[in-house]
């Protein structure tokens, strides 16, 4: 059955107001597609029964599982590579020079989804800096709860291993759980993971030195984008380092920050009195 203009635009309105995601005309399909096993878990037929019973009786949890099911969570293991050398090639030796020996490196993986982007760098870390564990603190967040609980979890299934992940790291870092792999206790304990939606005022956290916001402000609105943009060079360091997606740029939208060329990636710094 086809979601009907109007209960469309009420998902629509519900997303952008809990999440500042944009919705646009001709996304009915990913809707539908999004909600349907939501509505068969509680018991209805179709999104137009799911649509109707949140619209008439609003709970929390019901329209926190509608938005969580519409975020995108696509990720796999060193994704698009680049950003990934970079931190090891230059950053990392940057913040070694600028930081004493006792200062512990802040990172925040923003819009984590699963977990593999987090992992990722303190497996990295992990292998470059010795004693990492205790001089890393990663902070992994995401708008969803399940995402989140995944993080914290840190098993991925097999099909997951593999979409990424170098068998050497697999066997250095993993360790077999049943069917599926768990990460190493060190690594675990260097990635906190906590709830945080980009799009409202930030909870209390950093200083940031590093920050990958990746993949994520492709989905906002130009003054969502300053805004969030704004709200995470708060929670940096003066000398900290943003990553973006490859289709992402602070170029014309926030002024306050330099495009730093590292290879084939890009990072982002602030601006000194921005």
């Amino acid at each position: 059955m086809t979601l009907t203009a109007t209960r469309f635009d009420w998902v629509r309105q519900l997303v952008h107001r809990e999440s500042a995601i944009v919705l646009a005309p001709g996304k009915e399909y990913l809707v539908e597609a999004r909600l349907l096993p939501l509505a068969r878990r509680m018991g209805l037929s179709d999104v137009d029964q799911l649509v109707d019973a949140v619209r008439s009786r609003p709970r929390p949890d019901e329209t926190r599982q509608i938005v969580e099911a519409l975020t995108t969570n696509e990720t796999s293991w060193f994704r698009d590579g680049d950003p990934f050398t970079g931190l090891t090639s230059t950053v990392l030796p940057a913040l070694q020079a600028a930081r004493g020996p006792a200062e512990r490196l802040q990172i925040w993986s923003a819009a984590c989804s699963s977990g593999q982007e987090p992992y990722t760098i303190a497996m990295l870390l992990e292998d470059a800096l010795p004693g990492a564990a205790s001089r890393v603190t990663i902070t992994a967040t995401d708008i969803s709860r399940e995402m989140v609980e995944r993080t914290r979890a840190g098993r991925f299934t097999q099909l997951e291993v593999n979409r990424g992940l170098p068998a050497p790291m697999l066997v250095r870092h993993f360790q077999r759980a049943g069917s599926e792999w768990e990460v190493a206790p060190g690594l675990r304990r260097m990635v906190t993971a906590r709830e945080c939606n980009l799009a409202a005022p930030l909870p209390r956290m950093g200083p940031f030195d590093v920050v990958y916001l990746r993949n994520v402000l492709i989905y906002f609105d130009l003054p969502t984008k300053q805004a969030i943009l704004r709200r995470v060079r708060e929670l940096m360091r003066p000398d900290g380092w943003l990553f973006l997606g490859a289709a992402e740029t602070t170029l014309g939208v926030d002024d306050s920050w330099s495009r730093v060329v590292l290879g084939r990636t890009s990072a982002y710094r602030p601006l000194k009195g921005a």
